[in-house]
């Protein structure tokens, strides 16, 4: 009897993910999002946060991340900001805005939905506040950019 050519191996069942997600907010690290830092307190430790206040702060990080930009994160993750300023017409800017963030935000499993986006415009800068409802909350977060 002859050995064959290339090895064999058994390929074990494939295991599939179970559908249920686990949906529960995790505490994190507390984010100032105006410095771009993590809170610290007295003893420069960084400060925790509640699951709810770190889900806020996800949100408020992936609707500033740009898609594609880094390899770490898979496609799924992030905004297309610069494609969506390189119109001209700012109702089209605001729609495609609305649109990717909706769509960054979404892909997490614990948003129920984002809305009631609003714009500001100055010269041709533009802020967006949005709210975002997590599964199993009665309130929303308000969301400013």
């Amino acid at each position: 009897m002859s050995q064959p050519l290339f090895p064999v191996v058994e390929v074990p069942d494939f295991i599939s993910e179970d559908s249920q997600y686990d949906t529960q907010y995790k505490r994190s690290m507390k984010w100032n999002t105006e410095l771009g830092d993590f809170v610290r307190d007295g003893a420069h430790r960084i400060k925790e946060c509640d699951g709810k206040e770190a889900f806020a702060i996800w949100c408020f990080k992936i609707a500033q991340t740009e898609r594609y930009r880094c390899l770490a994160y898979p496609d799924s993750i992030g905004t297309e900001m610069e494609r969506a300023m390189d119109n001209d017409d700012e109702k089209t800017v605001e729609s495609m805005v609305e649109r990717t963030i909706t769509d960054a935000i979404m892909v997490n499993p614990r948003a129920e939905n984002v809305r009631d986006f609003q714009f500001t415009w100055e010269g041709d800068q533009m802020h967006v506040t949005f709210k975002v409802k997590g599964s199993n909350w009665d309130e929303e977060i308000e969301i400013s950019l």
